[in-house]
């Protein structure tokens, strides 16, 4: 078990903790920061999502990111959230600078409730900041019998546009979720580059060496492997120029069609703290029913998943996995077993509770 030392120099350990302590952590810290007790509670059950699907660089990881930000100006603890409903299908949520958590928590409510009556929802964000795994938003309307898609301008331009050397697109993710039958799901989440910069942070923390293929030096477009050294480099996409096209016009969807930041005007909001973002996002529902029985969609489905599973596997494949089946074996996992807490994050946010004069997390 590795350990790390902490300012009053008593070991931390790793640790794997229950959600639910982990919710009422976060909980606990945000409302220190003046977020109200039910929205407090309403985005950390957010964001320990990430944590509970696996993406653990999305998660509570981000908490004393976020918190900076709350006491620095750029995010607004207590924001006006508000949704102009532009049509029968078609909504822009206005953010007020709140968490993107509780941003998006209205957007996805918002397009639910567009795709029920119209069939299809597209709601726009604008005003909003960070707000964790796109899954989460994809996986929302999923509930309700819908197929989810979510994207979102990155909150810091890492990759280049083809053939470039300056920083001026983001991971931009794309998430689709499609309901599966019997409380499943498939659920393709990605970032346009070969991994997000939260990977690349997690790394940092641990002391890792980042993989050859990750990132380049735009100065000398040689490999770069420290991590501590990511802001001279340029993360790369996925496919080459495919990945970098599918950023921009993701940027344009998520960012210009929202009156949002995109491009050159998004600012870093890992180096700047005191500023607003105006970062922009989207989310659509689409109503499975009004095209067949959701139920017979849904049996259509584990039909071509298990018929595509069951196909011939290469040498040294010991199962082929379809997008999502990691991520809700996960999940069910840490409900059971409980999230790992490595012991430099455990040190982190014990640090920040400290500050606040919030109980710690362990």
């Amino acid at each position: 078990m590795s350990t790390a030392t902490i300012e009053n120099s008593r070991p931390a350990e790793d640790l794997v903790l229950p959600a639910a302590t982990l919710v009422a952590f976060a909980t606990r810290v945000l409302h220190a920061l003046g977020v109200s007790e039910p929205d407090a509670e309403a985005a950390s059950e957010l964001l320990v999502e990430a944590d509970l699907t696996g993406a653990d660089a999305h998660g509570i990881f981000r908490l004393p990111q976020y918190a900076t930000m709350i006491r620095q100006g750029a995010i607004n603890p207590t924001p006006s959230i508000t949704v102009h409903r532009s049509a029968a299908a078609t909504a822009i949520v206005d953010g007020g600078d709140g968490l993107g958590h509780l941003v998006m928590k209205k957007a996805a409510e918002t397009v639910v409730e567009l795709a029920r009556e119209a069939g299809i929802g597209w709601v726009g964000v604008r005003n909003s900041n960070h707000a964790g795994s796109a899954s989460i938003w994809a996986a929302l309307p999923v509930e309700h019998g819908m197929i989810g898609l979510y994207s979102a301008v990155a909150s810091a331009n890492h990759m280049a546009i083809w053939g470039g050397t300056e920083p001026a697109l983001g991971t931009n993710p794309l998430a689709i979720g499609l309901p599966a039958g019997e409380g499943n799901l498939l659920m393709l989440d990605m970032a346009t580059t070969v991994v997000s910069y939260g990977t690349i942070k997690k790394y940092a923390l641990h002391g890792k060496p980042l993989p050859e293929g990750w990132m380049i030096d735009r100065r000398s477009g040689g490999p770069l492997t420290d991590p501590k050294q990511s802001a001279e480099g340029l993360l790369l996409p996925i496919g080459g120029y495919k990945g970098s096209g599918l950023a921009l016009m993701l940027g344009f969807l998520a960012g210009t069609l929202n009156g949002a930041a995109m491009g050159l005007d998004v600012i870093d909001f890992n180096a700047v703290s005191n500023q607003p973002t105006n970062t922009g996002q989207f989310v659509v529902a689409l109503d499975v029913n009004r095209f067949r029985p959701l139920a017979e969609f849904e049996s259509e489905v584990r039909r071509h998943a298990d018929a595509l599973k069951a196909g011939a596997r290469l040498p040294g494949v010991d199962a082929i996995r379809l997008p999502g089946e990691n991520r809700s074996a996960r999940r069910a996992e840490r409900i059971r077993q409980g999230v790992p807490m490595p012991a430099p994050l455990l040190q982190r946010l014990n640090n920040l509770a400290r500050e606040l004069g919030a109980a710690p997390l362990a």
